[in-house]
């Protein structure tokens, strides 16, 4: 399938349907029935969803908002394929790699004025920074509902059998550094267990490697997005760094293999402060929740964003712009917060981080939560990126081999995004 095709086609689809999405609710009593895709199905996730669903039928009986859950892997495909096929939801999460797509594409209902017009919403206390990918022309057109760096959890367990230092032993000494943090991989892979699991990759989306290759200070494009850097210096030794910690080191899980570490089967796993929800609660693990390791760039932070936007196309785009509204006011994101930072600047705060994550320590909440919020990176992105997501997932299948050239296997995934970055 071309991906990039169907995103094109769809939020075209969506473009020339503009005309007919402004009915909002044509009489107050006709039932409606809202459609929202998410991309999780966890329990909680859910339950809080829900909760805040039922809070909105209060005010507006004659509104029923609903949850489709999508598979992580392939959620954008599908995303899009609705739309293609004229069954696009009112409202969906949409990752922060396809934004400029959806933002640019006139896919989405402006929210702004809905936002301004919430009584107590104080749309202004949203963080300009986290607003960025989702605003074009002063108008937002996705609300950045999640705001949330990537870090490491720990089994303490695990490392301290193997004999190995933990990560937070290795802080307190100033040694927290990759090379350290795959020396610890390795020393617990030894013993049957898994080493370190960069959560989702599993050699499909590459993109979340930026958690490793950013202390390399390495990046897929340039700043202005037109330019393909991954032949130069900083990308190469980061690939070959956890080319090295795969196939010599046995640090990493290889490919075809899965290993989970919330089921306690891994030392350490890259993974957002959302995945809290997945420690065990009936078998529980000494765990640790500890910032990215300091790469020779430096130390460093690197963003996940989820925007939650409504679709042009649907027959009641206002009264889903109304609900979004509600869904993120300042109430009920601070209860999202417990699972999503916010981009409220109110919530980005201790007191609040610790109420809504009693899970997490202070020291978690200011060290990992709150500075990488401030400091991290966003998530590469570009427009049409599916298409150039799928043609770098192809080509670093040449990487994902003990007897990899890598500098060559990059050269070749350089000559064939290059002309995609200029588009």
């Amino acid at each position: 399938m071309n991906y990039h095709r169907t995103l094109k086609s769809a939020v075209a689809a969506l473009a020339v349907a503009v005309p007919l999405c402004w009915s909002g609710i044509a009489n107050a009593q006709d039932a409606v029935n809202l459609r929202m895709t998410i991309w999780s199905a966890n329990e909680a996730h859910l339950k809080l969803f829900s909760d805040i669903a039922a809070g909105f039928k209060k005010d507006h009986p004659n509104v029923t908002v609903t949850y489709e859950s999508l598979p992580f892997d392939t959620y954008t495909t599908a995303l899009t394929t609705q739309i293609a096929g004229g069954n696009a939801p009112d409202m969906a999460w949409i990752f922060e790699t396809a934004a400029y797509d959806f933002v640019n594409s006139g896919a989405l209902f402006p929210l702004t004025d809905t936002l301004k017009a919430t009584k107590g919403y104080n749309a202004e206390e949203l963080s300009a920074t986290a607003a960025e990918r989702w605003t074009k022309d002063g108008k937002l057109f996705a609300y950045p509902f999640s705001t949330s760096p990537f870090a490491m959890f720990v089994n303490n367990d695990l490392i301290k059998a193997s004999g190995a230092k933990t990560p937070a032993e290795m802080i307190a000494a100033n040694q927290w550094t990759w090379d350290n943090a795959i020396a610890t991989a390795s020393t617990v892979g030894k013993t049957g267990k898994g080493g370190l699991i960069v959560r989702d990759f599993n050699y499909q989306i590459w993109q979340n490697l930026a958690s490793v290759w950013n202390g390399w200070g390495a990046s897929p494009w340039s700043a202005d997005g037109k330019t393909c850097t991954m032949t130069e210096k900083p990308m190469v030794d980061a690939l070959t760094f956890i080319h090295d910690a795969v196939f010599k080191n046995k640090a990493m899980p290889g490919p075809g293999e899965s290993v989970d570490f919330f089921a306690g089967n891994a030392a350490m796993t890259i993974t957002q402060i959302s995945r809290a929800s997945l420690l065990p609660k009936d078998k529980p693990f000494a765990w640790d929740l500890v910032p990215l390791p300091k790469g020779p760039a430096g130390n460093y932070a690197l963003i996940g964003q989820a925007g939650v936007g409504v679709m042009q196309s649907g027959k009641n785009a206002k009264t889903a712009a109304e609900f979004v509204a509600y869904m993120t006011n300042p109430e009920n994101s601070a209860k999202l917060s417990q699972f999503f930072p916010s981009a409220r600047k109110s919530l980005l705060n201790a007191e609040v981080l610790k109420k809504t994550n009693p899970l997490l320590s202070q020291e978690q909440i200011d060290k990992v939560v709150i500075s990488g919020i401030a400091t991290g990176k966003v998530i590469p992105g570009h427009t049409g990126f599916a298409q150039i997501q799928q043609v770098v997932r192809s080509g670093l299948d040449a990487v994902w081999r003990p007897d990899a050239n890598i500098p060559a296997a990059l050269q070749q995934i350089c000559g064939q995004i290059g002309p995609l970055l200029k588009r």
